[in-house]
């Protein structure tokens, strides 16, 4: 969902600076394979609730990389103190992390008509997903 003009310095504050973790997936010779970041969705009362955005390198697709950094997320999660975990924004035609995310045991609790910009199909929905981590 990030804008692909960001600034390098935008990205670096949203991803390393910003978040409570920050992760990296590598292989045994040390290629990024991915990365995902942790925080609480909310301040104040709904700081029990996290939240995590990932990415996967466009070579390790296909590998179990997000299903290894999502199952990953869980536990770290669930060590930091938090009791459930949202997605704000799964981009509904995105099938595949729709999919991976319900295998996973999230589910769909809302979804928001229009809420992403995709390059080539313009406005299409997103997905607000939610599971219980204890």
């Amino acid at each position: 969902p990030y804008p692909g003009d960001m600034a390098e310095s935008d990205a670096r504050n949203l991803w390393l600076e910003n978040p409570l973790r920050c992760y990296v997936a590598e292989d045994a010779d040390g290629t990024l394979l991915g990365t995902y970041h942790l925080r609480a969705n909310q301040a104040g009362r709904g700081n029990h609730v996290c939240n995590c955005g990932y990415i996967t390198a466009e070579a390790a697709r296909g590998r179990g990389v997000a299903s290894a950094m999502c199952r990953h997320s869980q536990e770290e999660a669930k060590a930091l103190g938090f009791t459930a975990m949202q997605f704000n924004l799964v981009v509904a035609t995105n099938t595949g992390a729709v999919a991976l995310w319900q295998k996973l045991g999230f589910e769909i609790i809302g979804t928001l008509p229009g809420a992403f910009r995709h390059d080539t199909l313009g406005e299409v929905d997103a997905h607000i997903m939610f599971k219980r981590l204890v």
